[in-house]
């Protein structure tokens, strides 16, 4: 992709994810400031949305992120294809790191009210405990399905999906993995979301 923002200036392709930092310190006041508000006239919360809509409402735009993600890749896959001369601008991909910016705040905040809240009050620290918990085993089972996908590709296929030529690669359909992947856990969090009891139901 082409990189270059000015004569000599390129964006360097670990700096993106500045982006989600970004949005996230710029939604988090606008949502505290104005959404909460207005939802809070509608709803009658005094969050706005209670803690598993907040966490729906982060998985749902994690699910947005990976289809943008993937026909923001399956684009560039054409038109290096198409035209090698020509290469799309590094901006295409600002748009799927905003919205998981704003999915992750959504998720980090409504996952922290939840195990702080929700766990008795002598468990809470077990709570925190099991919050971060979700990211490492997350992120295990991310790095071990990557490794599954790039040897079965890579066997069966022509090329692997994570060919170290990204032209050759092709993470488009990573994303659309992920994106059904995705789309299975949402609709079974909705599942086990509907029928669940707060433990303070006044709060949240």
């Amino acid at each position: 992709m082409n990189r270059s923002i000015s004569p000599g200036l390129l964006v360097r392709a670990a700096t993106l994810q500045g982006v989600l930092s970004l949005t996230m310190a710029v939604f988090i006041p606008i949502y505290d400031r104005l959404l909460v508000p207005i939802a809070r006239s509608f709803t009658q919360n005094p969050l706005g949305i209670t803690t598993l809509q907040r966490i729906g409402t982060g998985m749902f735009l994690s699910n947005i992120a990976m289809v943008v993600a993937a026909l923001v890749e399956t684009k560039r896959l054409q038109t290096a294809h198409d035209d090698v001369t020509i290469m799309m601008n590094v901006w295409w991909l600002v748009p799927q790191y905003a919205i998981y910016g704003v999915s992750y705040a959504f998720l980090t905040t409504g996952l922290q009210e939840f195990f702080y809240d929700q766990v008795p009050s002598e468990l809470r620290s077990v709570g925190m405990a099991l919050y971060l918990s979700i990211f490492g085993v997350g992120s295990f089972l991310s790095s071990y399905m990557i490794s599954v996908i790039d040897k079965v590709t890579s066997q069966f296929c022509q090329t692997s999906w994570f060919d170290n030529d990204l032209n050759k690669a092709h993470f488009d359909y990573f994303y659309w993995l992920l994106a059904c992947v995705s789309s299975i856990g949402l609709a079974s969090y909705l599942w086990f979301a509907k029928s669940y009891v707060y433990n303070r139901p006044n709060t949240f």
